[in-house]
């Protein structure tokens, strides 16, 4: 089933966030504006969990979207209970759905990190409280809230701004896309021959670029879509997931869009250098760039924690349409 499945669950308006794509120009524009309430004033919604749970089911390691959701939780007045996939039943056969309405009994909100988009599509299906998707193979919507709120902080708006993502067209790549198209920003993505976004996705993205006065720009030339920009952006080149015997033959096939000084210098003086983390010096970027002075990697780290409090209180507030 391709990441598009996702689109495939009906909704009358947003109970969960699955992708971008979910949300309206308005949804997202909201999001942000909640992030930055918090992050003024982190504890100013405390009573919204008072004496409940938010489970976080965590199927894949993780440092920054664990423990951002979790001090979310805790600063909405929650109890955050994370478990693996070794301690539930799902590992000795429950079905995702009986496993989603048990969860849903006892919690508030799911909060899912796992490999594939059906397996999300399917809990949030049968489950009656909001599910947040905190990372599939084929997306990663709470990094890209938190990468808009860095950019719309950094340029006072979204507005007209260009990106340039290099690398791997993978989950980070994809969600990205659709929030640039959602907020008139201007994203050119290049990627080696063979590791292209997957094309439902860029066709979703492509469509709400049209509706939102935005461009979604696909290249295969480092150089060119370095040029000019306000922010080059970038992943690590070989994943979680990734089979081992791939490594070689992705570092060898991303080596030319690795994000080095030469490359950086292409962009415009007051550009910035992005990566969701964790990095990897000497691969997808060098120490010079991600540790310069133009590097906000640690404030996109930062607003993860903003940006998960206000996804967790607009969802369970219900105060997100959708993009209908």
């Amino acid at each position: 089933m391709t990441t598009s499945s996702l689109a495939l669950v009906p909704r009358l308006a947003v109970k969960d966030l699955l992708r971008i794509s979910d949300l309206s120009h308005d949804d997202l524009v909201h999001l942000l504006d909640e992030a930055a309430r918090y992050r003024a004033h982190p504890f100013r919604a405390t009573p919204l969990l008072t004496g409940d749970t938010v489970v976080c089911y965590f199927a894949k390691p993780s440092t920054r979207t664990r423990i951002s959701f979790e001090t979310a939780i805790a600063r909405l007045g929650g109890v955050p209970i994370s478990v693996s996939p070794t301690e539930l039943q799902l590992g000795r056969g429950e079905t995702i759905a009986d496993t989603a309405r048990v969860l849903s009994r006892y919690s508030r909100a799911i909060v899912i990190r796992t490999f594939a988009d059906s397996d999300v599509a399917e809990l949030a299906a049968h489950a009656a409280v909001p599910v947040v998707n905190a990372l599939t193979d084929g997306h990663h919507p709470c990094q890209a809230l938190a990468d808009m709120l860095t950019l719309r902080d950094r340029f006072d708006g979204t507005t007209g701004v260009r990106v340039a993502y290099l690398g791997d067209g993978n989950n980070v790549a994809h969600s990205l896309m659709e929030a640039c198209a959602l907020m008139g920003m201007h994203l050119t993505v290049a990627t080696p021959p063979g590791y292209e976004p997957d094309p439902d996705v860029v066709r979703v993205a492509e469509d709400l670029a049209a509706a939102n006065g935005s461009t979604i720009v696909l290249t295969h030339d480092p150089l060119e879509a370095a040029e000019d920009v306000h922010a080059v952006y970038t992943d690590v080149w070989v994943s979680m997931g990734d089979a081992p015997d791939e490594r070689e033959a992705r570092l060898h096939a991303m080596r030319p869009y690795q994000v080095n000084s030469d490359l950086f210098a292409r962009a415009l003086p007051e550009a910035v250098f992005m990566h969701c983390l964790p990095a990897h010096r000497g691969e997808e970027v060098t120490a010079e760039v991600i540790d310069g002075p133009r590097s906000i990697v640690f404030e996109q780290a930062e607003n993860r924690l903003h940006t998960a409090e206000a996804v967790l209180s607009s969802l369970l507030l219900d105060e997100l349409e959708g993009s209908r």
